[in-house]
């Protein structure tokens, strides 16, 4: 099963260039993949196959795969129809672009992996993890012709609704994996209280995404909008594939909860609803497609119905007609494909007498209608007539219930028939306007294209496949036989072609006759330029104008624009909202200790000052110092409290925020205007001191809280036995939280290439220039600092090259010492690119972006890419070799001279973090440092224009000089 997986991801990686070199014959190449999968699933059918891959097991996130008798039936049909569907495209498409039509391809083929992975999924977070990868695979192939309005609004109108009844399925799926303690389906259906009202709740989220999934009224309307993909999409995800996921999981759940109260009422309502209204809007429009997708809303209404009922031949018939419908549907929508590309349209107004140019074709399509129709022998009226015996001995339901269910079965079933013999009629007939009853028609189209051989053998291929599978019930009853097997009831019957006379075959002549009646009055059931009954496209966009309207209108109530306004109510909702909580809850006894040392209240004082001083200071500048001051005194109380690591990351990160706000504030006037400066405000300053009081109080109740031991009394032990070292902080960075870590620094990543985005706005700054590079720079001359001669001579600091001089290396050995003894001791891969970032903020200092340039000859991007890709290839490297993900390995040496060495792979992942660091700071120094240097002339290198005097000078002259000797003096 994992191979299956791997080999699709593949198949979708290679596509692009494989359909760039191939044309479309690549999609020959591709189908091999579903195809070769396919001959798995055929020889391992029905074997209870599991596959277990710990990833996160304290949280139930394990890659746990499952394959039994009805992820066979629908692999099976996955897979098969998958590989059908992508030798149809070879046909189907041009060479024209073939760039758009390979990222089509690798989308195709993944969206055939991800219905695999769901189908076998054993793990409910796993499935929704496919569920979703194939929601989005939808809206990327809907909108695949993303030049044309009505393919973008429908490829986003899927992915609204099926994602919002995703999200919807995932809080059930989550209520019931909290009740029953585990996430896995195998272990749900045993655990599972199908009676609790809290396991009702959860069912009924669950079940809408299933519904929304499938298309099920009131959600059925996103299906027919998206029949604006391309035919092979529409053959494939909303005939064989995606619309069979909801079907699935209510197959899935069945088995447990088909007893459950919520569970019979909405399933066998909806269904039955959308099997009806669907049915009579198939009579009513004209686009071939569109009359095959409501027909497909209305027959997955009749497959949720039946698996909904709960018995073992309910669930046989409901399987029948999953098998049944991926074969005539897939095949009828293919045909309509070939139609389409032959004569250039799809209104069956339009067409006219392609059953004698086209009589393979006709051929084909006739006995996938047939099937459609449930009309003997295909195996669609195999299906039928089962369901409507198992409806009719559903002994769980109530007579009132059952009879409903049948009558609602034969009076979709009847427009099943209308639908399908319109379907030919208007495909294959020969008819002028005239039929219509109204000249207010198109002219029938009258050329045709014959298509290839190649083009028409995939819907071939599956209208005999619903021939024999219908003739060979039996043999097919053994194959779908043993998942009916698994729900609970008496007594299973069989397929058959033929059971005799009975009250199903008088139910179906029934339906037969009156679908055909319905045939006949086809005209007076036309499509209304304003279709009502059935159409909840405009309820779709009435809500949608309804919540853009309201959140316009919360926008301007909230949000005006006002900075102050904006920061109030979120510090209100912090004030209100915990303070509401701790009132209306119980509260634990508060038992506070006010300091541990007399230093400490003595800092905390300072800070306070420094903090009150902060909001009255004029000056810019000041005002930055004051409340560096105050991160200071925290890594003080950090110091003082036995965090040394806390302490020194506080002291390098405040440092380095010092210097960021001295780069930006160089933009800024010295002091804030006097007419901006603002009297002291009542409201501001109470807003404030509550904040920081809830904020206290509530901390003083999170630690009163604990009602165990805290968990870091065995932190210090625990790092030393399972991450190697004695550094307890470190060690929870790089090792047990590391997913946090990756998170965090991905954030970084992202947070870098942002401001560097808005500085630079049109492209990237690249590498700095070299001082070699500069213009005026002289090779002659000696400096303490490469870059000096270049800086102007009222910013030029001999005192400052020369310490910088001194410095820098010493400053670098000790972020390198920082970053080896930080597994053990203080320090580690952050503290270590931090202190090298102030060592780079140091020669930025000294000798400006040309300094900074000589000091790290580095894209800073280069350096963000291979710290993110150090890390991420620490975390999958284990996992490659068979442990979970960032798991850390001891790899313990003696060397000469160098005695006893312990080295842990969690060092690459620190290492990692140590280049992200760097990366951070020399492109913050590149954004809000370089790139500034550059418009700004008092930092403007090379040499200056020309200035003119009106007398004479008494000096040398400018003209001669560089800016960096004496344009100070002369302004």
């Amino acid at each position: 099963m994992l191979a299956i997986l791997f080999a699709h991801a593949v198949a979708a990686l290679i596509a692009p260039p494989c359909v760039r070199m191939l044309g479309r014959r690549g999609f020959y190449v591709l189908a091999l993949a579903p195809l070769g999968s396919l001959g798995w699933v055929v020889t391992h059918w029905n074997d209870d196959r599991t596959l277990e891959i710990p990833w996160a097991p304290s949280i139930h996130l394990n890659v746990d795969l499952r394959f039994d008798s009805l992820s066979s039936i629908m692999a099976a049909l996955v897979l098969g129809i998958g590989a059908l569907i992508l030798a149809y495209c070879a046909g189907y498409f041009d060479d024209d672009d073939r760039q758009r039509l390979g990222i089509f391809a690798g989308y195709m083929v993944a969206f055939s992996g991800a219905m695999f992975g769901l189908v076998t999924s054993d793990n409910m977070i796993l499935m929704f993890t496919f569920w979703e990868a194939t929601t989005v695979l939808s809206f990327l192939l809907v909108g695949h012709h993303a030049d044309q309005i009505a393919g973008r609004r429908a490829a986003l109108q899927a992915l609204l609704v099926t994602g919002a009844g995703g999200l919807t399925m995932l809080v059930g799926i989550i209520m019931v994996g909290h009740e029953c303690g585990t996430y896995r389906l195998s272990e749900v259906v045993h655990r599972a209280d199908p009676h609790s009202w809290f396991t009702g709740v959860a069912v009924v989220l669950i079940l809408i995404g299933a519904l929304s999934k499938s298309a099920i009224v009131p959600l059925h309307f996103w299906l027919p909008g998206a029949m604006a993909a391309p035919t092979p999409v529409s053959a494939y995800l909303h005939a064989a594939a995606m619309v069979k996921a909801g079907v699935y999981l209510v197959a899935r759940l069945a088995p447990v909860f088909a007893v459950s109260a919520p569970w019979h009422p909405i399933l066998l309502t909806l269904g039955l609803l959308s099997m009806v209204l669907a049915g009579l809007r198939s009579l009513q429009v004209y686009d071939l497609k569109l009359v095959l997708a409501f027909g497909t809303v209305s027959q997955l209404g009749f497959m949720m119905t039946l698996l909904a009922i709960g018995t073992p031949d309910a669930a046989l018939a409901g399987v029948t007609m999953i098998v049944a419908h991926a074969l005539f549907k897939a095949c009828l929508f293919m045909v309509v494909g070939v139609i389409d590309h032959g004569a250039g349209t799809r209104d069956m107004r339009r067409l006219s007498g392609l059953g004698r140019r086209a009589p393979v074709l006709c051929g084909t399509a006739t006995l996938a209608a047939l099937s459609m129709a449930g009309i003997p022998p295909m195996l669609g009226f195999v299906g039928k007539e089962s369901a409507l015996g198992a409806i009719l001995d559903a002994d769980n339901l109530p007579g009132p219930a059952r009879a409903a269910v049948v009558v609602g079965v034969v009076v979709g079933s009847m427009f099943t028939v209308g639908y399908s013999v319109r379907f030919l009629w208007g495909a294959f007939g020969s008819k002028t306007s005239d039929n219509y009853g109204s000249t207010d028609v198109p002219e029938p189209h009258r050329e045709w294209h014959r298509p290839g051989a190649l083009f028409v053998a995939p819907p071939a291929v599956l209208a005999l496949a619903s021939v024999a599978a219908g003739v060979g019930a039996s043999r097919l009853d053994r194959l779908l036989r043993p998942y009916a097997q698994t729900l609970p009831g008496h007594g299973l019957s069989h397929l058959a072609l033929w059971h005799g006379w009975g009250t199903p075959l008088t139910l179906s002549m029934v339906a037969i006759a009156c679908g055909l009646l319905l045939f006949e009055i086809r005209d007076r059931i036309g499509e209304s330029a304003n279709p009502r009954l059935g159409n909840a496209d405009r309820v779709y966009d009435a809500v949608l104008r309804g919540m853009d309207q309201l959140s316009l209108r919360m926008t301007g109530a909230t949000q005006r624009g006002s900075l102050p306004l904006n920061q109030a109510l979120i510090l209100i909702t912090l004030i209100a909202l915990p303070t509401a909580m701790l009132l209306v809850e119980a509260r634990s006894k508060v038992s506070l200790r006010l300091w541990d040392s007399p230093l400490q209240p003595v800092i905390g004082l300072i800070m306070i000052m420094m903090a009150v001083g902060a909001t009255v200071m004029r000056n810019r500048l000041a005002a930055v110092l004051l409340v560096g001051v105050t991160g200071y005194g925290c890594g003080c109380i950090f110091a003082l409290h036995g965090a040394p690591d806390l302490a020194l990351t506080q002291f390098l990160v405040e440092t380095l925020t010092l210097v960021i706000f001295v780069l930006v504030l160089r933009k800024f006037p010295a002091e804030v205007e006097s007419d901006r400066t603002t009297a002291f405000k009542v409201r501001r300053a109470v807003l404030a001191a509550l904040v920081g009081a809830t904020v206290s109080v509530l901390a003083a109740f999170a630690i009163a809280a604990r009602s165990t031991e805290p968990i870091w009394h065995r932190i210090p032990d625990y790092a030393y036995e399972f991450g190697g070292g004695k550094n307890a902080v470190n060690v929870l960075l790089v090792d047990v939280r590391a997913w946090d870590t990756l998170g965090e620094i991905s954030v970084l990543v992202v947070a870098a290439t942002g401001v560097a985005s808005l500085m630079f706005r049109s492209r990237r700054f690249g590498t700095l220039p070299r001082v070699a590079d500069a213009p005026g720079y002289d090779p002659n001359r000696t400096y303490w600092l490469p870059a000096a001669s270049l800086v102007a001579r009222r910013h030029r600091s001999m005192v400052l090259a020369m310490t910088t001089r001194l410095l820098f290396p010493t400053i670098m050995m000790l972020s390198a010492y920082f970053f080896f003894s930080g597994h053990n001791a203080p320090g580690g891969g952050f503290a270590g690119g931090l202190t090298a970032g102030l060592a780079l903020v140091l020669r930025y200092l000294a000798g400006g972006r040309y300094e900074l340039a000589e000091a790290l000859p580095v894209d800073a991007g280069h350096l963000l890419g291979a710290g993110l890709a150090l890390a991420a290839g620490t975390a999958t490297g284990s996992l490659v070799l068979g442990a979970p993900p960032l798991s850390s390995a001891i790899i313990q040496v003696t060397l000469p001279m160098f005695g006893h060495v312990k080295l842990v792979t969690a060092m690459l992942f620190d290492l990692g973090v140590y280049l992200i660091v760097v990366g951070l700071v020399l492109d913050v120094l590149r954004s809000l440092g370089a790139r500034l240097d550059t418009e700004d002339p008092m930092h403007t290198t090379g040499t200056l224009p020309r200035i003119e005097t009106t007398g004479p000078v008494s000096r040398p002259s400018l003209r001669s000089r560089r800016d960096g000797e004496n344009i100070g003096e002369r302004r």
